[in-house]
C-alpha cells in the first residue's frame, strides 16, 4: 500500500525517515532474457542457464545490475503516491550506485526508500532518496543507491 500525500511539499515531514517498504517483486529468467534482448548484454551469466550451473559462483543465471536499478521507478509508484501539485516527476540521475550482491534468477526482491534530503531548485522539489534493494532470504542488499527525482510544480 503507497505512502498517500497530497503534495509534494508533503515530503518534508519525511527527510531521514524510511518511507513504506514495498512488496515482493519475481525477478523471472524471462525478465532477464528480455532485458539482454533489449540492452543487448547477452552475457553467458545472464542467459545460458546451463553454464550458469556449471560454471557461476552463484550455481544458476542472474539478474543484470542494471535490471534491478530500472526498476525503482518501478518500485517507487508502490511506495509513493502523491495526489496533486506535481507537473511531472523525473528521474533527474544517481548520485552513487553499488550492487553488493547478486540477485539469481526466480528470487524475489523488494526496496527501502529513505528520503535523505529535499530541496528547492527552481520550479521543482528535488528529493534525494536512499534505495537498498533487499533479495528475499538474504541478508545482504543487491542494489544500493542515492537516487535524485525531481517533483516539478
Amino acid at each position: 500500500m503507497p505512502l498517500v500525500l497530497e503534495t509534494p511539499h508533503s515530503l518534508s515531514d519525511l527527510v531521514g525517515r524510511e518511507l513504506t517498504l514495498t512488496d515482493w517483486f519475481p525477478i523471472t529468467q524471462e525478465r532477464i532474457e528480455q532485458f539482454a534482448e533489449v540492452t543487448e548484454d547477452r552475457q553467458w551469466i545472464h542467459v545460458d542457464r546451463e553454464r550458469a550451473e556449471r560454471e557461476s559462483p552463484y550455481g544458476t543465471t542472474i539478474a543484470h545490475g542494471f535490471l534491478t536499478l530500472s526498476l525503482l521507478s518501478r518500485f517507487m509508484k508502490e511506495a509513493i503516491q502523491i495526489r496533486g501539485g506535481v507537473r511531472m516527476s523525473v528521474n533527474y540521475g544517481l548520485n552513487r550506485v553499488r550492487f553488493p550482491s547478486a540477485v539469481r534468477a526466480d528470487s524475489k526482491i523488494r526496496v527501502r526508500f529513505i528520503l535523505q534530503s529535499l530541496e528547492d531548485v527552481p520550479d521543482a522539489l528535488e528529493a534525494v532518496f536512499d534505495a537498498r534493494v533487499e533479495v528475499q532470504g538474504s541478508d545482504k542488499p543487491c542494489c544500493v543507491a542515492e537516487w535524485v527525482v525531481r517533483y516539478y510544480i
